[in-house]
């Protein structure tokens, strides 16, 4: 899955990467730690023309009673998102694209003191600086209990890992090619099993991967410096750290 990325390129970035004619103005600054529920950019298209927007991340489908279970939607599997009541009107009708400088997942590692694993967090980027392009589909939404204006929410399309990420997790986000943007985006194509079929797992040269600091697993921690390689967690590192402490506390 994708639980945690970075969208941290400015609107006008994104725009000119993604050929976007607008840009909505209330996107929000650089974020290092995008947690579910905030508000990211987005790409969407409108008779042929593509847009930057701003949508929760977190998809409400359009029949909910509140706005609470998009916090179970912040990604949907590509092989069952045609099926599912909660993505099925939005993969034919409200395909998107979300932008992503990087993306974070984690991979157990034993504590020799504890009874649960600790757990290591690694950045993964585009070897060539550019964003990730993240398929992505959106909803929008009116709060029955509210003054009826529309919450427009987005969920990323998740696939099995390719042969880079496989290490670390066996699922990561489905990216778009730049020669399918436009396929992708058409909202006036409903035959979403077929392009989710032309869908191909980008190489793995194209990805960049390292260890990062564990103030990533905290969903408030923010700030460039979360995107800085770091020294990978092991289990004798964690015992090592174990005994350093022991010794220090007998001297306070």
């Amino acid at each position: 899955m994708c639980g945690r990325y970075v969208s941290a390129s400015s609107p006008r970035e994104i725009a000119d990467y993604f050929g976007a004619a607008s840009v909505a103005e209330t996107l929000t600054e650089a974020n290092y730690n995008v947690a579910p529920s905030v508000s990211v950019p987005v790409i969407v298209s409108n008779e042929n023309v593509r847009h930057l927007d701003l949508m929760r991340w977190g998809l409400i489908p359009f029949w909910a009673k509140s706005a609470s279970i998009g916090n179970k939607m912040i990604n949907a599997r590509v092989e069952t998102v045609t099926e599912k009541s909660a993505f099925r009107n939005a993969v034919k009708k409200h395909r998107c694209i979300i932008p992503a400088d990087a993306f974070y997942e984690w991979t157990a590692v034993n504590d020799p003191g504890a009874n649960k694993p600790r757990k290591q967090p690694w950045c993964i980027r585009r070897n060539d600086g550019a964003p990730f392009a993240f398929a992505g589909m959106f909803e929008s939404w009116i709060d029955p209990d509210g003054d009826g204006t529309p919450l427009r929410s987005c969920t990323i399309l998740t696939g099995p890992a390719n042969a880079a990420i496989e290490p670390i997790h066996n699922r990561m986000p489905v990216m778009v090619a730049p020669a399918s943007w436009d396929a992708w985006l058409d909202p006036n194509d409903p035959d979403a099993q077929t392009l989710l079929d032309a869908m191909q797992q980008p190489p793995i040269e194209l990805f960049a991967i390292h260890a990062v600091s564990s103030a990533v697993n905290n969903s408030r921690s923010s700030g460039r410096q979360l995107m800085d390689e770091a020294e990978p967690m092991t289990s004798e590192s964690i015992a090592t750290e174990a005994e350093q402490d022991d010794a220090a506390g007998r001297f306070l």
